[in-house]
């Protein structure tokens, strides 16, 4: 009878494409999200089934009242598609007096944003796996523990003579991080609490394609797991930001834009938050009724605070003027201290003369020699001032040429080349194709990222911010090929600055594509930058590959070990450990094997900082030399 019960739900959740994946199988979580919700459409095919309403429909005074409760134990039973190992690791998870949240009402995770930890780790581009969910009051311990300071391995330092091991860290070091980038950003707090001049993030922008994905990140979250994934890493990076001066950028695009922009007022609200529109693909994306050729940068600056500086302009964009003043309040008389000659030679400026005295009345043009003196008379031979005083024209002398007057003379004009950044950028460096995707293909192989940032898009945000700090650091969080690291080098180069870059980065490309491109644009052609790659320390790889290698008998053993991590099995009780235990038993040795893989890969088994002289993690001298010279300890 159960069975054809069982067959007849299936029947009818696969009726429903939301609830099918690509390989025909019931997708569970999504059931058991919209048996949660209510969800109007679940409880209206149910009752399309005479059999399914008389089971889980309640009839009362002629209502019919959906049982959640016995529907939720029924799709989570074991007999409930059977043969999955899966069916063994469900058991794992929050409890409350001695059941599963999961199959209770008096037990709510109310709306993740408000009140859980999203891990979010992930290695591979197709580890799009079910993100995990810490409660911040069921939970506190396990995400204390989780966002300690970690342990560092494998740091080298990359210099322009070559390769450094067994080092120790040092504050003219940039630094690329592989590892989780929420609990990196936690080991960095350590080090930089409030010392981060700006914090540049193309985070990932929960797509349901490939084509504008920016980032080779877990990108199919729904937009409650989106903004719990980004509340979690924004608010540890708040505390990195130099207070009343750090800044912070955010890349995003139209799917979470205004869902980030309501976050950005809650998390930030002693700051304010400008929203620029950039022209980053002017081919266009093409969508059902538009075709999108735009994404969007968020600024987030302290409130009042002139933070954003003065943009550079191209020489095409610079507008002249005469540095004479005209109109009223522009005569001699009106400024003493601006009636000076220019001193000009073959058509350059080459100097600055002394205030005139009162009773000298210069003519236009005055040469001696191979000088020629600039005054600031107009063509009707009136004396008017330069807009300038004679101490602080030099400052601006760049700004000034020598043209050709009507009436014969010379004089001189003014063009400055800044101006206020304005909140379209619409330029052809902006392009994502031809500074993005090709200008990372001329320095690596790559074939991993469809549309990376244009990298005079990145340059010219980050350089609004740090452009008057040649000492600023700088943070990417969401590293991915490397773009930021590159931007700050470029600004380097241009005013001979000594800004820092930190990557963090989680995926196992940082070491194939985004650290060979670092090495290549920032180490290699520059004598004083020196880069330090190193990774948190994991102790769950030895683990997983034991459970690979073992045989039947040793599974047993190795199950025991896991169930006596807390890390690992953070909810669980040994009594109902020794519930599921059953079936366990049941599962063959290869969905044993998977079952205890999958527990292990759940948490990547960091190695905290306050265990780095564990004999049991064996962490060698170097790594212990290396992390305590990070954490400044002596």
């Amino acid at each position: 009878m159960k069975e054809k019960l069982f067959d007849e739900i299936i029947k009818i959740l696969k009726s429903k494409e939301k609830y099918v994946s690509n390989d025909g199988e019931i997708l569970k979580a999504k059931v058991y999200e919209d048996v949660l919700n209510m969800d109007k459409e679940l409880i209206e095919i149910l009752l399309s089934n005479e059999e399914i309403k008389e089971n889980y429909f309640v009839d009362i005074d002629g209502i019919l009242v959906f049982d959640k409760q016995k529907f939720a134990w029924a799709i989570d039973s074991k007999e409930f598609l059977p043969d999955s190992y899966t069916a063994y690791t469900n058991k794992i998870g929050l409890t409350s007096r001695g059941n599963f949240i999961s199959q209770k009402n008096d037990v709510v995770l109310d709306f993740p944003y408000k009140d859980c930890v999203l891990e979010g780790g992930q290695d591979k581009d197709d580890q799009k796996r079910k993100e995990i969910f810490y409660n911040e009051t069921l939970a506190s311990s396990e995400i204390r523990r989780m966002l300690d300071p970690k342990v560092f391995t494998k740091a080298k330092r990359y210099t322009k003579e070559g390769l450094e091991d067994d080092i120790s860290f040092n504050e003219d070091d940039n630094l690329i991080i592989k590892g989780n980038n929420l609990i990196a950003l936690t080991s960095l707090l350590k080090r930089y609490d409030g010392k981060v001049k700006c914090i540049y993030i193309d985070p990932p922008y929960n797509t349901n394609n490939d084509t504008n994905n920016t980032f080779k990140y877990n990108n199919n979250f729904n937009h409650s797991t989106w903004l719990t994934f980004m509340k979690n890493r924004l608010e540890v990076a708040k505390k990195l930001l130099i207070p009343d001066e750090g800044a912070m950028i955010i890349a995003i695009d139209e799917n979470e834009q205004a869902y980030l922009g309501v976050l950005l007022d809650e998390l930030f609200n002693e700051y304010e938050s400008h929203m620029i529109t950039i022209v980053h693909n002017p081919r266009g994306i093409q969508g059902t009724n538009f075709s999108y050729t735009n994404e969007f940068l968020y600024f987030v600056i302290p409130k009042g605070k002139k933070i954003v500086q003065n943009r550079k302009l191209e020489e095409e964009e610079i507008e002249f003027s005469p540095l004479r003043n005209w109109g009223s309040e522009s005569l001699r008389t009106d400024a003493k201290n601006c009636f000076y000659p220019i001193l000009v030679k073959n058509g350059e400026i080459v100097g600055f003369g002394d205030v005139v005295k009162d009773d000298m009345h210069p003519r236009v043009n005055e040469t001696i020699g191979e000088i020629t003196y600039i005054y600031p008379i107009d063509i009707k031979k009136v004396e008017r001032k330069w807009r300038y005083a004679r101490n602080s024209v030099d400052e601006i002398k760049h700004l000034l040429r020598v043209f050709d007057r009507q009436d014969g003379n010379i004089d001189i004009q003014i063009g400055k080349d800044f101006g206020q950044y304005k909140t379209v950028w619409i330029d052809k460096k902006y392009d994502s194709n031809a500074y993005g995707k090709q200008w990372l293909n001329k320095i690596v192989d790559d074939k991993s990222f469809s549309f990376p940032k244009s990298i005079y898009a990145v340059k010219d945000a980050i350089f609004s911010i740090v452009a008057n700090d040649k000492k600023a650091i700088v943070l990417d969080f969401f590293g991915g090929s490397g773009t930021s690291a590159e931007a700050v080098s470029i600004i380097n180069s241009l005013d001979g600055g000594e800004r820092k870059f930190i990557i963090v980065e989680q995926m196992d490309y940082i070491k194939s594509i985004t650290l060979d491109r670092i090495v290549k644009s920032t180490v290699i052609d520059s004598e004083k930058s020196t880069t330090v790659y190193c990774e948190l320390m994991e102790n769950g790889n030895e683990l997983i590959r034991e459970i690979e290698n073992a045989d039947e008998e040793s599974i047993k053993n190795i199950k025991e070990k896991i169930y006596k991590d807390e890390r690992i099995i953070p909810y669980i009780t040994t009594e109902e450990l020794e519930k599921v235990d059953g079936d366990f038993e049941e599962l063959s040795p290869e969905d044993k094997k998977k079952a205890l893989v999958k527990l292990v890969d759940k948490n990547k088994l960091y190695v905290n900082y306050s265990d780095i002289d564990n004999a049991d993690y064996d962490i060698s001298e170097a790594d212990k030399k290396f992390t305590e010279s990070f954490y400044e300890v002596e």
